[in-house]
């Protein structure tokens, strides 16, 4: 009965959309321990912008350098995620991330999975960019898979917890516990199988990370800071034993989304995603077979 009363509040509701998103039911987030930087993570570059303050990392950008993290370890599958929050005012061409790569292992023809806030410009909200990268390309050029999305909150006025649960079915985005978007294993060929590292980052992409390149990071306004806090990594790493098993963002043993965890998937992609490569006429899709698959 729960479950039919959620759907006909989405169905015949509209309106419910003006501020959150239907309840998940389930709250992966939760399941996962936080540990402390230092326990999980070292700091890549730009360590003179790094700074740790209660298990809280402060992370900054200004027109001498940004600042990156790393994790000690790499991983196969697991549950990825950290409360962010970022600065308010003009942020246009710098990015706020979090994601797993393996591109120091593999250069040029790397496996990567992204969380990426792009800068903004005054009175315009973030841009959370989820992304997949499988391999490279094997062509020259780096294949993304960009969805997009308007958030339904503020980000500069509070953390909010982000994550990415890996596992060898599926690649699932969440956001304080809802599912933003499900990446699924359709195939090899489309789906990162190598072991990869956890990173964050804040640092310039002037040449594109808003609209296109067309504003530009303005160091009139430095220092660009990004703050982390509630970090979570677990699951397989790839020193684990074959027969370690994948963690679940589900209720279920089998993983996967519940109902629930559907329904409130499609409420934020109904509502708040701005770009899907699936759906972009511009793509050579013949690249990106998994859309049709």
């Amino acid at each position: 009965m729960e479950l039919l009363l959620s759907l006909l509040l989405i169905l015949m509701v509209p309106s419910i959309n003006a501020q959150w998103p239907p309840s998940p039911g389930y709250y992966p987030s939760h399941r996962f321990r936080t540990m402390r930087f230092y326990d999980g993570f070292r700091n890549l570059w730009g360590p003179q912008h790094m700074r740790i303050d209660q298990n809280t990392l402060t992370i900054w950008l200004d027109s001498s350098s940004g600042s990156g993290f790393k994790s000690v370890r790499p991983f196969r599958s697991g549950y990825f995620g950290a409360s962010i929050k970022l600065q308010p005012g003009y942020t246009a061409g710098v990015i706020t991330s979090f994601y797993l790569s393996n591109n120091e292992a593999h250069p040029g023809f790397h496996d990567e999975v992204d969380i990426e806030f792009l800068g903004t410009t005054f009175g315009k909200p973030y841009t959370l960019q989820t992304n997949v990268y499988i391999r490279g390309s094997g062509d020259g050029r780096i294949i993304g898979r960009e969805m997009k999305f308007h958030l339904w909150f503020d980000p500069t006025q509070d953390f909010h917890h982000y994550a990415i649960l890996w596992s060898p079915k599926d690649i699932i985005f969440f956001v304080d516990d809802v599912p933003i978007r499900r990446y699924p294993r359709k195939s090899d060929a489309t789906f990162p199988l190598r072991p990869m590292w956890l990173y964050g980052s804040i640092w310039d992409a002037s040449s594109w990370a808003t609209e296109d390149g067309k504003y530009k990071a303005d160091y009139h306004y430095q220092p660009f800071v990004g703050w982390y806090t509630n970090f979570k990594a677990s699951g397989c790493s790839a020193y684990a034993p074959a027969r370690c098993r994948p963690v679940s963002a589900s209720p279920y043993p089998s993983g996967g989304l519940s109902r629930r965890q559907y329904w409130a998937m499609r409420w934020v992609q109904r509502y708040h995603l701005v770009y899907d490569y699936c759906k972009d006429p511009k793509r050579e899709h013949s690249l990106t077979p998994e859309c049709y698959l």
